[in-house]
C-alpha cells in the first residue's frame, strides 16, 4: 500500500481540509465530498489519496468511477 493510499481518520481529515465535522458529513451527503469507508466494525476512514485530490481542487472534485485509471 502506498503512502497516497493509506486510510486517514476524522481528526487528520478535520486538520487538512480545515473544514468543521459538520461541513465534511454535508459535503458527503451533496456529493461534493468523499466518502468514508469502513475499516472496522465502529470505525470508518478516508483514503488519502481521495483527501489529496479533493485539496487539490474541492470544486472539480467528483467520486471516481470504475475507468478512472489515470493513477
Amino acid at each position: 500500500m502506498s503512502a497516497s493510499d493509506r486510510i486517514v481518520r476524522l481528526k487528520t481529515v478535520l486538520a487538512r481540509t480545515g473544514l468543521s465535522r459538520s461541513t465534511i458529513y454535508r459535503k458527503i451527503a451533496e456529493g461534493t465530498f468523499p466518502p468514508q469507508i469502513r475499516i472496522s466494525v465502529n470505525g470508518a476512514g478516508w483514503h488519502e489519496s481521495d483527501l489529496n485530490r479533493w485539496i487539490a481542487n474541492p470544486v472539480a472534485w467528483r467520486p471516481r468511477s470504475e475507468f478512472d485509471f489515470d493513477d
